[in-house]
């Protein structure tokens, strides 16, 4: 348990951190879902219009230190071949 008055303030700090990114990360996974249920129904528009929700998402989810910014360029790059392969 904290003791110090810093420290008291650190965990107080963190919890509200802890709650916003949590908000971020949810949405984030959402709008990723719609996307995956878009493709597994076969709807390549539905697809592309939920893409252009999530990207932006997936960036910002990166930038704010939520997901690693690998990790975001891969859930990118594997939608988009997803969706670019049911044209094909």
């Amino acid at each position: 348990m904290a003791n110090t008055k810093s420290a008291k303030k650190a965990v107080r700090k963190i919890e509200f951190r802890t709650a916003i990114n949590k908000v971020h990360r949810t949405r984030m996974r959402n709008e990723v879902r719609r996307v995956e249920e878009a493709i597994a129904s076969g709807e390549q528009d539905k697809a592309l219009a939920a893409m252009k929700l999530a990207e932006p998402l997936i960036a910002r989810s990166a930038q704010h230190g939520i997901i690693h910014r690998n990790n975001a360029s891969r859930k990118v790059s594997r939608l988009t071949q997803r969706i670019k392969a049911m044209s094909a």
